[in-house]
């Protein structure tokens, strides 16, 4: 770049993905913690400015899927990695589930996720509405832990603007997150649509409008996101999210070792040691094929290049294909494409993130088989009373009265903080766990996850026995699979010869 030498220096900074949004993207979240274990200490030392390793949907899968106490990983890492900041994800009132909890459960959580490791918390919402945020950012601040108030990324044009999400929407939500005590701010780009000259543009403008540290996240979803970061790193972003080469691309986070590369020699140098982060690279390469079963190997392409004209994220796809299959409808999947847009115009332009994008998504597919708001869904519902929080757009009176007819809790939308309705529930869990639950930690995961927190601590305590599908596979099951696999190919070969 011409004048690069009249730059003054800046080196990014880099938190890894790969222990969560990594495994989560690309893997359906399987990575157990025993295949964390033996590169934790070496991870510990490459110098990334934090390591994502917890929230999400890594506290549903552990216990849910890999009869693991999700609380026992922090332990475990920590202890292994003291240096390198804990970071989590935390859907703000949602916390690691998938509904408003309670402002005591919040609370409960947060302090034990800190007493744990936990360093940084970004806080997201899903309708991107700050009140959601306010339980957790009082706790999180009361325990001197980072705040990393976080805003959904989202379109309604191909290109940032447009009368919902332009920049003046997102430099708005900027200053009321620091307002709030923030202590940086990550635009989350989930389904990898941000345009390289729109992040150039974005950041210029926030570095302008607030002093806290900027980070980006970003999927290479599209195939934008390594473009998008280089001009987000040209335009003064301070940090940015990727993760190790073989978790990396495809629906994850763009690869470390290129960037690290390309930046060389330029005054945005990371200094991480690219021999340290290949060698990372090659143990994971190793422990793999145990996974190899999670990864998406429909098509040759890594990216997704339809969602640059849908915009629609992969896991919203598969749940409406999953919906037209079971109505024996997926002929009608082009029907949906079309409806999809008119849904989130009329439900007030959500960002298209959990739980959001299931709302929309179902939404739509119901409108197209049974006709326009003919069937509304329970979460439909729910969401347009305002319990998921304040819609990016007001949505109209005709669409209330259409989606409110018959609903329980009332026709008029509420106006205050969604989780001022929800009682405490933290003593009743305690009492409903006696005899079963042995700490905190326990009581939370049956909090959040009733059904499969209460079957995952008799696994835990031997009251009963974890399916064979929890247990994990050895790469010797692996080899066998293989083994076996090609033994079929041979005979089959043999008897058609």
């Amino acid at each position: 770049m011409e004048g690069m030498d009249k730059i003054t220096k800046k080196p990014i900074k880099i938190t890894d993905t790969t222990f969560r949004d990594g495994h989560q993207s690309s893997l359906a979240t399987r990575m157990r913690t025993e295949d964390m274990i033996p590169i934790a200490e070496e991870l510990d030392r490459v110098g990334f400015h934090s390591v994502e390793m917890w929230g999400g949907a890594t506290f549903d899968v552990a216990h849910r899927f890999l009869g693991e106490d999700p609380w026992e990983r922090i332990r475990t890492l920590k202890k292994l990695m003291p240096k390198t900041p804990f970071q989590m994800l935390l859907r703000g009132q949602n916390l690691v589930a998938y509904r408003n909890h309670p402002d005591d459960l919040v609370e409960a959580f947060v302090e034990k996720a800190v007493e744990l490791g936990i360093d940084i918390f970004r806080c997201f919402d899903a309708v991107n509405d700050e009140r959601n945020f306010e339980a957790a950012f009082k706790v999180i601040k009361r325990c001197g832990k980072h705040i990393q108030g976080t805003i959904c990324y989202s379109l309604t044009e191909r290109r940032m603007g447009g009368p919902v999400y332009n920049l003046n929407y997102y430099l708005e939500k900027a200053k009321i997150l620091v307002d709030m005590g923030s202590d940086s701010l990550c635009i989350k780009d989930m389904a990898g649509l941000m345009a390289p000259y729109d992040a150039y543009e974005l950041v210029k403008a926030l570095k302008k409008t607030i002093k806290i540290p900027i980070q980006l996240h970003t999927h290479y979803t599209s195939g934008m996101a390594s473009m998008t970061y280089l001009k987000a790193i040209e335009a003064g972003v301070d940090i940015i999210d990727t993760a190790l080469a073989p978790f990396a691309l495809r629906s994850s986070q763009p690869a470390v070792e290129p960037i690290v590369v390309a930046l060389e020699g330029t005054p945005w140098e990371s200094g991480l040691d690219l021999l340290k982060l290949l060698k990372l690279g090659e143990y994971l390469e190793t422990i793999a094929p145990k996974y190899r079963d999670f990864l998406d190997t429909t098509k040759m392409a890594v990216i997704d290049t339809r969602v640059l004209r849908h915009q629609i994220p992969g896991g919203m796809t598969s749940n409406m294909v999953g919906q037209l299959k079971q109505q024996k409808a997926i002929h009608r999947l082009d029907e949906v494409y079309a409806e999809l847009p008119k849904t989130r115009k009329d439900l007030g332009y959500p960002p298209l993130v959990t739980p959001t994008s299931q709302i929309v998504g179902v939404q739509a597919v119901l409108n197209v088989l049974f006709g326009r708001y003919k069937m509304v869904s329970m979460e439909t519902q729910d969401y347009v009373y305002g319990l998921y929080g304040r819609p990016p757009v007001p949505i109209t009176d005709e669409i209330k009265k259409l989606v409110l007819k018959g609903y329980k809790k009332g026709k008029e939308p509420i106006t205050c903080r969604p989780a001022d309705l929800i009682k405490p529930e933290l003593e009743k869990a305690k009492e409903e766990t006696k005899g079963l639950a042995k700490d905190l930690c326990d009581t939370l995961i049956y909090a959040l996850y009733p059904k499969t927190g209460v079957e995952f601590l008799k696994w835990k305590y031997g009251l009963e026995p974890m399916p064979e599908k929890v247990k994990p596979k050895s790469l010797e099951d692996v080899k066998k699979e293989d083994e076996a696999i090609a033994k079929a190919k041979t005979d089959a070969q043999r008897k058609t010869a």
